[in-house]
């Protein structure tokens, strides 16, 4: 039996597209570090692909990873961060709840990039939600909720604690108030 947090290939795609744009807003962190390394902006470019059915999902089931080894590449928290949200966007191929880890991550990214600025995450998350299409609305709302489901990035693993469980917690509240 599939995984509730893995969405049909239908919904993956819908929800690729709004994990790219949520990952692709921190994108300059990582590259101010590491300006040669274009493993996020390809994996973000892959999952704009993914979304418009260029890709296949098993193709890019295979290349989850690579995004997620740029991470190691850069040392700012908030770069290591926007690593992180190109390669949870990649991961949508696999899996749609990947989606709301790309958007916690980038918020996360944003907050540690501005820590003057104590509103930093909230208006990444506003931004998040206005920029949310209803398609999107409607597909993560399939999604179990963060800790209702272990078979999957939304389980217990890394999104499950800190500003990253309180983004995506936030994000599901308003997506099912919608």
């Amino acid at each position: 039996m599939a995984s509730p947090q893995a969405l049909s290939e239908a919904d993956r795609r819908t929800v690729a597209s709004w994990a790219a744009d949520c990952a692709e807003r921190v994108l300059p962190l990582f590259e101010a570090e590491a300006p040669d390394d274009d493993r996020a902006r390809d994996a973000i470019a892959r999952a704009r692909m993914f979304s418009r059915g260029e890709l296949r999902a098993a193709d890019e089931i295979r290349r989850r990873f690579v995004a997620g080894r740029a991470a190691n590449a850069v040392s700012s928290p908030a770069a290591v961060a926007a690593a992180r949200a190109a390669a949870q966007a990649s991961g949508v191929a696999h899996m749609g709840a990947h989606a709301l880890g790309a958007a916690a991550y980038a918020a996360k990214a944003a907050g540690l990039a501005a820590p003057d600025h104590s509103d930093a995450v909230s208006e990444e998350v506003r931004w998040q939600l206005q920029h949310m299409t209803t398609q999107t609305r409607v597909a993560l709302q399939s999604l179990p909720l963060l800790g209702e489901d272990s078979a999957g990035p939304l389980g217990s693993g890394l999104l499950s604690s800190g500003v990253l469980a309180t983004v995506i917690r936030e994000i599901q509240a308003e997506v099912a108030a919608s």
